[in-house]
């Protein structure tokens, strides 16, 4: 049979097809090409912007590590809010380009989760769980909290009354062990059993986990977590709002421990230990237990400094947790780019 040959007109058409396509072609590899040399770029610039972002937050440190150390040689007796470590840092350039804007708490005006237990880390600590379990109530919060903190920090596995060991962790999903150490951010407590990421909020603004038996500082201390270290009263306010204005009229450390101490009826070195009449206690000398004495002080060796860097269009938060040494020199010893 006759085999008919492609015209020139035809292999004219295919000719232009192949080169579409190679243009195509060549287009996307190009516009890739494009995308990952701007995204490498754009990767380049943040990290850069990273480092400098860190090296402004040091610089805001080693400012308030300077502060605190005059602070501490001005007055080595209380630290309280009106002192100048208290001022916060304005917007400021400092070099083109960056700006810093830092404050610095008083993270032992908090209360602190880790005193729920004794200094071996194997007991309760009575007098801190009571104390806790009332800030708890006056927060609207179950006080139950406080038993579950217990038993995930204790050493033992003998669960509290209204606690949770392994035997219920292990039955979650995905199943867990309780650490039966410390805690090292309050973040944790979103890992108990039901404890919801609004009770959290609630809560966050008044706990800190620092080492167990850090005391807190009732100069600093909120409205909430003095009236908590006394049952049945509220001897210094009857509201936060009036009791933030009596700290500021008092110009120095309000209260100080021995104003508490007498409202809890141990100003006169009584062993009351702040517990309610209900709950049996054994005395403090026998188990190890705090007294409320040894649970508050009026000085501080423990801060919070939160720095916010702006870079052209970027900003960054970093939150330090800084330790003042019995010499006054205070370093950071915990970074975060998140505040709990």
């Amino acid at each position: 049979m006759y085999r008919r040959t492609p015209t020139r007109h035809a292999q004219r058409g295919v000719a232009l097809l192949v080169a579409i396509l190679l243009v195509a072609f060549g287009t996307i590899i190009a516009a890739a090409m494009a995308y990952n040399n701007a995204m490498t770029a754009r990767r380049a610039a943040a990290t850069f912007e990273f480092d400098q972002a860190l090296l402004v937050a040091e610089g805001g440190e080693a400012l308030a590590a300077y502060g605190l150390q005059e602070t501490k040689k001005e007055n080595s007796q209380y630290t309280y809010p009106g002192q100048p470590w208290s001022q916060p840092l304005p917007p400021t350039v400092v070099t083109p380009g960056a700006t810093l804007e830092a404050s610095l708490e008083d993270v032992q005006g908090r209360f602190n989760i880790n005193d729920l237990v004794t200094s071996d880390g194997n007991q309760p600590n009575t007098i801190a769980i009571q104390a806790f379990q009332r800030l708890l109530v006056e927060l609207k919060l179950d006080p139950k909290w406080a038993d579950l903190i217990v038993d995930w920090i204790d050493k033992n596995t003998d669960p509290m009354s209204d606690g949770a060991e392994d035997s219920v962790y292990m039955e979650m999903n995905p199943p867990y062990r309780t650490p039966n150490l410390p805690i090292t951010s309050t973040s944790e407590l979103l890992a108990l059993p039901g404890f919801t990421r609004a009770q959290f909020d609630v809560l966050a603004p008044y706990i800190v986990a620092l080492p167990i038996g850090v005391q807190i500082n009732t100069c600093s201390a909120s409205f909430y977590v003095i009236n908590a270290l006394l049952p049945g009263s509220e001897p210094f306010s009857s509201d936060p709002q009036a009791f933030e204005k009596n700290r500021q009229a008092a110009g120095t450390c309000f209260p100080t421990p021995t104003d508490v101490l007498t409202a809890a009826g141990q100003g006169q070195g009584g062993q009351g230990t702040g517990a309610s009449p209900s709950t049996p206690t054994t005395p403090p000398a026998q188990s190890g237990q705090q007294t409320l004495s040894s649970l508050i002080a009026g000085t501080s060796t423990w801060f919070r400094l939160t720095s916010y860097i702006t870079l052209g269009t970027a900003q960054f938060s970093v939150y330090t947790l800084l330790y003042q040494d019995p010499t006054g020199m205070a370093r950071p010893v915990l970074r975060s780019f998140t505040p709990d």
